[in-house]
C-alpha cells in the first residue's frame, strides 16, 4: 500500500504547501507593510491634530483642596464604607489576617505589629503612619513603597482616602 513513490508524493506535497505559505507571507508583508524600513522611505502620519500643552491644564484641573483640609471635613461613616475594600485582608479587632490589623494604625510606627511578617519595603519609605503618610501610601501602595506585600491597587479619590483615614483615627488604639 505505501511504497516509495507514495511517500515521495506526500513529502513533495508538504514541501509544496510550505513553499506556498512562505511565498504568500512574503507577498503579504511586502504589500501591506506600514513600516518605513520595507520601502526605504518614511511615511508621514495621515492626520496631525494640534493640541495645547495638556500638562499645565491637567495639573490645574486636578488641583483641589489639600489633604489636611479634606481630612478636617472627612466623614467617618463614609470611611467605614470605604474600609469595606480593606476587610478582605485587614481586621480591626487586634488580630492579623493577610495584612496586619489596623486598629490604632494612625500614629503607629511602621512595621510595628507583633506577629506579622512585613516585607521590609515600608520602613524604607515611611517611619510612622501619620495621616499624610497614609494618604500617600493608600493612593498607590506599590508606587509609594515598591516591594510591599500589599497588592491593593489604591484609592484614587482623595476624599475617599481622607474618609478612610478619619475612620481609622476614630478606631484609636
Amino acid at each position: 500500500m505505501f511504497d516509495t513513490m507514495t511517500l515521495t508524493k506526500v513529502g513533495g506535497a508538504i514541501c509544496g504547501a510550505l513553499l506556498v505559505f512562505l511565498l504568500g507571507n512574503w507577498a503579504a508583508e511586502l504589500l501591506y507593510s506600514t513600516e518605513a524600513g520595507g520601502h526605504g522611505e518614511e511615511h508621514a502620519q495621515a492626520y496631525v491634530i494640534e493640541v495645547e500643552d495638556a500638562g499645565d491644564a491637567g495639573a490645574a484641573e486636578e488641583e483641589g483642596p489639600d489633604f489636611a483640609t479634606l481630612l478636617a471635613s472627612a466623614d467617618v461613616d463614609a470611611g467605614a464604607k470605604v474600609f469595606g475594600k480593606c476587610k478582605a485582608c485587614h481586621k480591626i479587632d487586634g488580630s492579623n489576617a493577610t495584612g496586619p490589623h489596623l486598629d490604632g494604625v494612625v500614629g503607629r510606627a511602621v512595621d510595628a505589629v507583633d506577629g506579622f511578617a512585613y516585607s521590609g519595603a515600608l520602613e524604607e519609605h515611611f517611619d510612622t503612619w501619620s495621616p499624610e503618610n497614609l494618604n500617600v501610601f493608600l493612593e498607590n501602595p506599590k508606587g509609594a513603597a515598591p516591594g510591599t506585600k500589599m497588592s491593593f491597587a489604591g484609592l484614587k479619590k482623595a476624599q475617599e482616602r481622607a474618609d478612610l483615614v478619619a475612620y481609622l483615627q476614630s478606631l484609636g488604639g
